[in-house]
């Protein structure tokens, strides 16, 4: 039987961008895979895990806010933006949301014989996968052909096959992108972010894969960028967090 996965990763407490990839998706998908970093940066750490819990996973991991805003980690290696941030939203987290947090698990987690899931690579779930030499270390680390992944706020496939490695999908042309596994190749796929993409393109990201067909698909949609900055600044959270919004940068 056919499974479709909804893909999400880094929604960073954006509930304006959240709701509108929910409502978009509702009842095309069977199963929901989390890539970590539900929370810092946004104005609605609450908000978003509620609505993560409520969409019952089948896997999901942390990320590495998540960690710190769980109190699992003091935060010392972010910047002073994303410290502010994240500390801010260790306050505003309920103890039972504090607790979901500190129980997601490290990644990478297997999903299946042919896909596994991690928020920065396979090797070390806080390492960031930018480039060919960074690749084809987690193509090593990894258990399963496929890995996707985030982290890095930036929608990128790799394929390595025949002992070449090439980039399927690059960042800012991943949008409407379909994409299907060959039985013979591997695959590390960046879903990019929900809630604070990075390559360019301030819309949502999102993945949806198809188990059967083997097929991934990279979405991206317009959501209420205007309102999700407002609830930045009432928070009283760095302006900068607002203003990259509209450029996705």
């Amino acid at each position: 039987m056919t499974v479709r996965y909804l893909v999400i990763s880094d929604i960073h407490g954006n509930l304006e961008a959240l709701d509108t990839v929910l409502t978009v998706v509702e009842g095309r998908y069977d199963k929901v895979l989390v890539l970590g970093d539900l929370v810092g940066y946004g104005a609605d750490p609450n908000a978003v895990i509620d609505r993560v819990r409520g969409l019952e996973p089948h896997c999901a991991i942390r990320g590495n806010h998540d960690k710190v805003a769980a109190g699992l980690d003091d935060g010392e290696s972010f910047n002073s933006v994303a410290r502010s941030a994240v500390l801010w939203t260790y306050e505003a987290l309920t103890p039972a949301n504090r607790e979901y947090l500190t129980k997601l698990p490290a990644g990478p987690q297997a999903v299946d014989d042919l896909l596994e899931i991690c928020h920065g690579t396979p090797f070390d779930e806080d390492a960031y996968l930018f480039d060919d030499l960074d690749a084809l270390r987690a193509f090593e680390a990894a258990s399963r052909p496929v890995c996707l992944f985030g982290h890095t706020h930036v929608a990128v496939g790799f394929r390595y096959a025949d002992a070449a490695l090439e980039i399927v999908a690059g960042p800012g042309d991943t949008a409407g992108l379909v994409l299907e596994f060959e039985p013979d190749a591997k695959y590390l796929i960046n879903a990019g972010s929900i809630g604070q993409p990075r390559d360019g393109d301030p819309r949502a990201a999102y993945v949806v894969y198809d188990d059967e067909a083997r097929v991934i698909r990279h979405v991206r949609i317009e959501y209420d960028v205007a309102q999700a900055m407002r609830r930045i600044l009432d928070a009283g959270l760095p302006r900068s967090l607002a203003e990259r919004l509209q450029w996705g940068e």
